[in-house]
Protein backbone atom coordinates (compact mmCIF):
# COMPACT_ATOMS: atom_id res chain seq x y z
CA UNK A 1 0.00 0.00 0.00
CA UNK A 2 1.00 3.70 -0.67
CA UNK A 3 0.09 6.78 1.32
CA UNK A 4 -0.21 9.80 -0.11
CA UNK A 5 0.63 12.94 2.84
CA UNK A 6 0.94 15.86 2.96
CA UNK A 7 2.70 16.88 6.65
CA UNK A 8 0.68 17.60 9.12
CA UNK A 9 -2.79 17.54 6.76
CA UNK A 10 -5.62 15.18 7.75
CA UNK A 11 -3.52 12.38 6.21
CA UNK A 12 -1.45 11.93 9.43
CA UNK A 13 -4.75 10.40 10.65
CA UNK A 14 -4.90 7.18 8.29
CA UNK A 15 -1.12 7.74 8.28
CA UNK A 16 -1.05 6.87 12.44
CA UNK A 17 -3.18 4.22 11.73
CA UNK A 18 -1.08 2.52 9.34
CA UNK A 19 1.23 2.31 11.89
CA UNK A 20 -0.72 1.39 15.33
CA UNK A 21 -2.21 -1.21 12.89
CA UNK A 22 1.68 -2.42 11.86
CA UNK A 23 0.76 -3.29 8.36
CA UNK A 24 3.46 -2.48 5.49
CA UNK A 25 3.27 0.50 3.52
CA UNK A 26 5.09 3.00 1.97
CA UNK A 27 4.58 6.87 1.80
CA UNK A 28 4.69 9.96 -0.72
CA UNK A 29 4.27 13.42 -0.03
CA UNK A 30 2.17 15.59 -1.84
CA UNK A 31 2.66 19.48 -3.03
CA UNK A 32 -1.15 20.00 -2.40
CA UNK A 33 -0.50 23.64 -4.73
CA UNK A 34 1.20 21.88 -7.48
CA UNK A 35 -1.13 18.83 -7.50
CA UNK A 36 2.22 16.43 -7.83
CA UNK A 37 3.75 14.47 -5.71
CA UNK A 38 7.41 13.93 -4.71
CA UNK A 39 8.43 11.43 -7.38
CA UNK A 40 6.87 14.02 -9.85
CA UNK A 41 3.46 12.16 -10.72
CA UNK A 42 0.46 14.15 -11.30
CA UNK A 43 -1.85 13.76 -8.13
CA UNK A 44 -5.05 15.23 -9.49
CA UNK A 45 -4.45 11.37 -11.70
CA UNK A 46 -3.99 9.71 -8.50
CA UNK A 47 -7.27 11.35 -6.78
CA UNK A 48 -9.20 13.69 -9.11
CA UNK A 49 -10.33 15.36 -5.86
CA UNK A 50 -6.89 16.97 -5.46
CA UNK A 51 -6.33 16.34 -1.85
CA UNK A 52 -4.95 14.12 0.47
CA UNK A 53 -5.35 11.40 2.17
CA UNK A 54 -5.27 9.07 -0.96
CA UNK A 55 -4.08 5.36 -0.15
CA UNK A 56 -3.32 2.81 -3.31
CA UNK A 57 -4.13 -0.73 -2.35
CA UNK A 58 -2.06 -3.49 -3.68
CA UNK A 59 -4.52 -3.91 -6.05
CA UNK A 60 -4.04 -0.51 -7.66
CA UNK A 61 -7.28 0.50 -6.25
CA UNK A 62 -7.60 4.43 -4.52
CA UNK A 63 -9.69 5.19 -1.54
CA UNK A 64 -9.77 8.89 -0.91
CA UNK A 65 -11.75 9.56 2.21
CA UNK A 66 -10.17 9.67 5.64
CA UNK A 67 -12.82 8.20 7.74
CA UNK A 68 -12.91 5.37 5.05
CA UNK A 69 -9.55 4.87 4.90
CA UNK A 70 -9.02 4.36 8.58
CA UNK A 71 -11.91 1.80 8.97
CA UNK A 72 -10.14 0.27 6.39
CA UNK A 73 -7.19 0.39 7.79
CA UNK A 74 -8.70 -1.22 11.01
CA UNK A 75 -10.58 -3.76 8.96
CA UNK A 76 -6.72 -5.04 7.81
CA UNK A 77 -5.66 -5.84 11.04
CA UNK A 78 -8.82 -6.28 13.38
CA UNK A 79 -6.15 -7.88 16.22
CA UNK A 80 -5.11 -4.20 16.24
CA UNK A 81 -8.36 -3.65 18.05
CA UNK A 82 -8.29 -0.17 16.39
CA UNK A 83 -11.93 -0.35 15.50
CA UNK A 84 -14.55 -2.58 16.92
CA UNK A 85 -16.46 -5.61 14.70
CA UNK A 86 -18.88 -4.63 12.08
CA UNK A 87 -22.44 -4.64 13.02
CA UNK A 88 -21.32 -4.04 16.47
CA UNK A 89 -22.97 -1.17 18.83
CA UNK A 90 -19.44 0.02 19.06
CA UNK A 91 -19.15 0.02 15.55
CA UNK A 92 -21.63 2.53 15.53
CA UNK A 93 -20.31 4.89 18.05
CA UNK A 94 -16.98 4.83 15.87
CA UNK A 95 -18.95 5.42 12.93
CA UNK A 96 -20.37 8.10 14.71
CA UNK A 97 -16.86 9.62 15.95
CA UNK A 98 -15.58 9.75 12.71
CA UNK A 99 -18.52 11.53 11.52
CA UNK A 100 -18.48 14.20 13.83
CA UNK A 101 -14.50 14.82 13.90
CA UNK A 102 -15.08 15.27 9.79
CA UNK A 103 -17.82 17.73 9.70
CA UNK A 104 -17.80 19.25 12.80
CA UNK A 105 -14.13 20.05 13.58
CA UNK A 106 -12.14 19.07 10.44
CA UNK A 107 -14.20 21.23 8.22
CA UNK A 108 -14.75 23.98 10.69
CA UNK A 109 -11.14 24.43 10.81
CA UNK A 110 -10.86 24.72 6.98
CA UNK A 111 -11.63 28.39 6.51
CA UNK A 112 -8.80 29.36 9.27
CA UNK A 113 -6.53 28.18 6.82
CA UNK A 114 -7.85 30.62 4.29
CA UNK A 115 -5.21 33.61 4.16
CA UNK A 116 -8.12 35.80 2.56
CA UNK A 117 -10.99 35.44 5.50
CA UNK A 118 -10.91 38.56 7.50
CA UNK A 119 -10.72 37.89 11.04
CA UNK A 120 -14.10 38.89 12.08
CA UNK A 121 -15.28 36.05 9.99
CA UNK A 122 -12.49 33.32 11.48
CA UNK A 123 -13.85 34.78 15.09
CA UNK A 124 -17.44 33.10 14.07
CA UNK A 125 -16.31 29.75 12.80
CA UNK A 126 -13.71 29.69 16.12
CA UNK A 127 -16.75 30.44 18.25
CA UNK A 128 -18.42 27.70 16.67
CA UNK A 129 -15.35 25.23 17.11
CA UNK A 130 -15.26 26.36 20.81
CA UNK A 131 -18.69 24.95 21.19
CA UNK A 132 -17.47 21.79 19.75
CA UNK A 133 -14.57 21.03 21.72
CA UNK A 134 -17.07 22.11 25.03
CA UNK A 135 -19.11 18.84 23.43
CA UNK A 136 -16.07 16.49 23.36
CA UNK A 137 -14.66 17.36 26.87
CA UNK A 138 -18.02 16.46 28.61
CA UNK A 139 -18.46 13.25 26.51
CA UNK A 140 -14.27 11.98 27.11
CA UNK A 141 -15.06 12.92 30.22
CA UNK A 142 -12.75 10.24 32.78
CA UNK A 143 -12.18 8.09 29.61
CA UNK A 144 -8.56 8.05 28.38
CA UNK A 145 -9.66 7.77 24.62
CA UNK A 146 -13.20 8.32 22.64
CA UNK A 147 -14.40 5.02 23.01
CA UNK A 148 -13.44 3.90 26.32
CA UNK A 149 -10.16 2.04 27.23
CA UNK A 150 -8.72 1.44 24.38
CA UNK A 151 -7.40 4.02 21.23
CA UNK A 152 -9.53 3.37 18.13
CA UNK A 153 -8.84 5.26 14.46
CA UNK A 154 -11.11 8.35 15.86
CA UNK A 155 -8.34 9.20 18.21
CA UNK A 156 -5.91 9.33 15.72
CA UNK A 157 -8.13 11.34 13.78
CA UNK A 158 -8.85 13.91 17.03
CA UNK A 159 -5.19 14.28 17.20
CA UNK A 160 -4.80 15.35 13.77
CA UNK A 161 -7.57 17.84 14.11
CA UNK A 162 -6.29 18.74 17.75
CA UNK A 163 -2.42 19.42 16.10
CA UNK A 164 -4.84 22.33 14.46
CA UNK A 165 -6.25 23.86 17.61
CA UNK A 166 -3.06 24.12 19.17
CA UNK A 167 -1.27 25.68 15.82
CA UNK A 168 -3.87 28.06 16.13
CA UNK A 169 -3.11 28.98 19.79
CA UNK A 170 -6.78 27.14 20.90
CA UNK A 171 -7.50 26.90 24.60
CA UNK A 172 -9.08 23.47 24.33
CA UNK A 173 -9.09 23.24 28.37
CA UNK A 174 -7.14 20.85 30.46
CA UNK A 175 -9.04 17.88 29.82
CA UNK A 176 -8.39 17.75 25.90
CA UNK A 177 -4.75 19.04 26.47
CA UNK A 178 -4.35 15.84 28.59
CA UNK A 179 -5.75 13.98 26.35
CA UNK A 180 -3.32 15.28 23.21
CA UNK A 181 -0.45 14.50 25.46
CA UNK A 182 -1.62 10.94 26.02
CA UNK A 183 -2.07 10.04 22.42
CA UNK A 184 0.88 11.97 21.48
CA UNK A 185 3.05 9.57 23.96
CA UNK A 186 1.84 7.21 21.70
CA UNK A 187 4.95 5.12 20.05
CA UNK A 188 2.81 4.69 16.96
CA UNK A 189 2.28 8.13 16.59
CA UNK A 190 5.65 9.47 17.26
CA UNK A 191 6.47 7.37 14.68
CA UNK A 192 4.01 9.02 12.40
CA UNK A 193 5.11 12.53 13.37
CA UNK A 194 8.54 11.92 13.10
CA UNK A 195 8.52 10.58 9.37
CA UNK A 196 6.53 13.59 8.55
CA UNK A 197 9.20 16.11 9.94
CA UNK A 198 6.69 17.00 12.48
CA UNK A 199 8.90 16.44 15.64
CA UNK A 200 11.64 18.86 16.24
CA UNK A 201 14.95 17.33 16.27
Amino acid sequence: MKLFYAPGACSLSPHIALREAGLPFTMEKVDLRAKATESGADFKAINPKGYVPALELDNGHVVTEGPVIVQMIADMAPESGLAPAFGSTERYQLMDWLAFISTELHKGFSPLFNPSLKDEAKQSFKDRLALRFAFLTEALGDKPYLMGDKFSVADGYLFTVLRWAKGFKFDVGAKLDAYFDRVAARPAVKEALQAEGLLAA
